[in-house]
Parts: C-alpha cells; sequence; structure tokens
C-alpha cells in the first residue's frame, strides 16, 4: 500500500527497525527515523528519500517539533534496549527507556491526533510456557525486567485505547534472525548475543569459541529450542500492521514466528553446511532462566493480517547472515 501520510519510525536504525525502514520507503511510503543512536548505526538508513533525526524519544519538545514539521499518521515503534542479561543488572535502565520514555511520545501522538501505534514487542512477555506452542492466549509472566519492560508497555497502549482511541499493533517476535538478502544490510549488536551471529563470529575469530548453554534439556538433542523469524519476514510484518491499522482496524497482539522450532545444535550443524567450516564449540552448565523451547503458534498473524513467515529455510537465513558478516559493508557500521 502506497501512502502519502509520514510515519514516524522510532529506532529505525538499528536491526530490525533498519530491515522495517527500508522495506517501506521501498514501497513509497515517506519515513522519518528518530534514533539516539546509542545502538543505531547511520549507515543502516540506505534510502536517501529517509530522513534521519538523531534524538531521543523521551525528548517532548523535539516530538512536538517534528509532529508539527510532518503531521505523522502513525508511529511504528522499535527504540528499546534488549540485552536481557543487562536488564536483570540494570533494571531502572530498561524501565526508564522502554517503559517511561514512550510515555512522552504517546502524550505528544495524544497531543496531535495520532492515533496508529505498530510496538516491536517480544515472546519475553511470557517467561517460561507451560504448553508449546505460544498463542496470543499463553498467560504472560516475563521472568526478566527486559521482558516486563515491553509488557508493561503493552498495558499502557491499551488503556490508551480505551481512553483515547489510540490504535496498536502489539507484535511479539520470536528470535530475529538473517540479513538482507543483498548483504546491504545486517546485524551487528556490540555486544553481540543472538545465536546465529554468535556462531559465524566464532569462525571468523571476531569472537572465541561457540559456548553451548545446557545439553540436558528435554528435548530430542537436550540443547534449547527457539523459533528463527527471518529479518525481512519482521519487517513485512509490520508493513501489514501499518495497513491493517491505516484501513480501520482495531487494536491487535500477534505472534510472529515461523511455528518450527530448530535446536542449538541444529543452527550449529546448519552454519557448518554452509560455510563448510567446523564451529568452535565449548559446551557448558545450563544458563539460569533459558526455558528449554520457546516455539510461536503464528495462526493469529495469518487471520489478522494476512501474514505469515516466507523465509524458513534456516540454511538461507543463515546464508545471508554469514554474506553479511564477510561481505563488503560488513565493518561499516564499527567504522
Amino acid at each position: 500500500m502506497t501512502t502519502a501520510h509520514t510515519i514516524l519510525v522510532t529506532g529505525g536504525a538499528g536491526y530490525i527497525g533498519s530491515h522495517t525502514v527500508r522495506l517501506l520507503a521501498s514501497m513509497g511510503r515517506k519515513i522519518v527515523v528518530l534514533d539516539n543512536m546509542v545502538y543505531g548505526h547511520e549507515e543502516a538508513i540506505v534510502d536517501p528519500a529517509v530522513t534521519l533525526v538523531p534524538g531521543d524519544i523521551g525528548d517532548h519538545s523535539l516530538l512536538r517539533s517534528l509532529f508539527r514539521e510532518h503531521g505523522f499518521s502513525a508511529v511504528v515503534h522499535f527504540a528499546a534496549y534488549a540485552y536481557v542479561g543487562e536488564s536483570v543488572t540494570d533494571p531502572l535502565k530498561y524501565y526508564r527507556n522502554n517503559t517511561a520514555a514512550p510515555l512522552a511520545l504517546l502524550e505528544v501522538m495524544q497531543e496531535f491526533g495520532c492515533k496508529q501505534f505498530v510496538f516491536s514487542s517480544t515472546c519475553a512477555t511470557y517467561g517460561i510456557p507451560a504448553v508449546i506452542p505460544i498463542t496470543e492466549q499463553t498467560p504472560q509472566h516475563p521472568i526478566n525486567p527486559y521482558g516486563r519492560s515491553k509488557l508493561m508497555l503493552e498495558w499502557i497502549l491499551a488503556d490508551c485505547d480505551t481512553a483515547w482511541g489510540l490504535r496498536s499493533a502489539c507484535l511479539r517476535y520470536f528470535n530475529a534472525s538473517g540479513c538482507s538478502a543483498d548483504g546491504m544490510i545486517g546485524e551487528d549488536h556490540n555486544p553481540e548475543t543472538h545465536l546465529i551471529p554468535r556462531v559465524l563470529m566464532a569462525l571468523t575469530g571476531e569472537a572465541g569459541a561457540l559456548e553451548v548453554f545446557g545439553t540436558d534439556y528435554p528435548t530430542p538433542d537436550g540443547t534449547c529450542i527457539r523459533d528463527y523469524i527471518h529479518v525481512e519476514d519482521l519487517a513485512s510484518a509490520h508493513a501489514r500492521a501499518l495497513d491493517h491499522l491505516e484501513a480501520g482496524g482495531d487494536s491487535l497482539r500477534a505472534n510472529l514466528g515461523t511455528g518450527v522450532g530448530i535446536s542449538v545444535k541444529e543452527i550449529i550443524a546448519a552454519v557448518e553446511k554452509v560455510t563448510g567450516l567446523t564451529v568452535p564449540v565449548v559446551y557448558g552448565p545450563r544458563r539460569a532462566g533459558d526455558p528449554a523451547q520457546l516455539v510461536a503458534d503464528p495462526s493469529l498473524a495469518w487471520e489478522s493480517l494476512q501474514w505469515r513467515a516466507g523465509k524458513t529455510d534456516i540454511f538461507e537465513t543463515v546464508r545471508s547472515a554469514w554474506t553479511w558478516m564477510t561481505g563488503p559493508r560488513k565493518g561499516r557500521y564499527r567504522s
């Protein structure tokens, strides 16, 4: 869907945000990215038509200026801290940035009559589920401040819907993975905690041997199972969510996953097949708080948004990440 309306994308210079911004811009949407650049990368904004504004989502004055200038019709909100371990050791940082700071954004949206909000939420809001696959009716009992900070914002959005008609799409991601097919943009966190890039970094020498936490889980090979959803599929879900809200659709909460679980050992095997190299691995004890399995039931996303994952071949996902890791643009983010 092409529209003349301008969309504000917060955190749009980050990993998932930049892939979404690129897709939305390719669809003819006018995009302004607001990113404080703590984890974002200017080089990740590859479309010259996209406006990048350095700044914070908690800055009322800046937000009012941007809303005045651009008259945003919707907000896509990625800006958040997302290191689970850090959230445990520094919870106030996460509640301040992930829960409190967006209040300023919502206040300015209300002030300017902007009532469409797509939220980058997470499966971490479910905690350790009793039943797999996870549906949207699975009780939300997050076990760390990161998950709680995201769930709190989901509650706030629901209250804003009741109070002043804000319609929101809360998209609960499972394990974001992969990079753009052409290698133009990719995953570049510092520190990097996601499994696929960690495995690849063990091959390139950017990190030491891969540490696998636990081989005695109640899974077929003893290692944790996760649902790996390609970042370009996540981007397409945001586009569908915007279409849904623009068409007058009600607020919704939807899981974004493939519905297929892949173990840590299976990821390692996929990397070895794609690269032809042997991954150096060290096996260690379980890590506290790691559920044995996290796999989505993504059927509601199809029912409500006509969206389903299209990039479900884990070998292709790994190949896209390897292309980025070894390609000519790798390192520009860190220069």
